[in-house]
């Protein structure tokens, strides 16, 4: 599996670049969730990173890279499937 280097805005992982793999078309998930887990042993708590593009061609304003930006809501988006409420 493909990787590329994505940074990371906002957050407990602001300003790193980790290598987050990559689809079948070359791009990243929209949503990286990093679970922290907890010292007392409780749930972990999850920080959850948008997929935002890093910078646009100036012609055309296709996406040139990519960055993750922290949503400190921390809502992760669900698959709205039709038949599922």
């Amino acid at each position: 599996m493909r990787t590329e280097d994505t940074a990371f805005v906002g957050g407990p992982l602001d300003g790193r670049t980790l290598a987050v793999h990559v689809g079948a078309t070359g791009r990243p998930p929209k949503v990286y969730e990093v679970p922290v887990p907890d010292p007392e042993g409780g749930p972990p708590t999850v920080h959850v990173y948008r997929l935002e593009p890093a910078n646009l061609s100036p012609r055309l304003k296709l996406p040139r890279g990519w960055v993750y930006t922290y949503d400190p809501e921390g809502v992760p988006e669900r698959r709205k499937w039709p038949w599922s409420r």
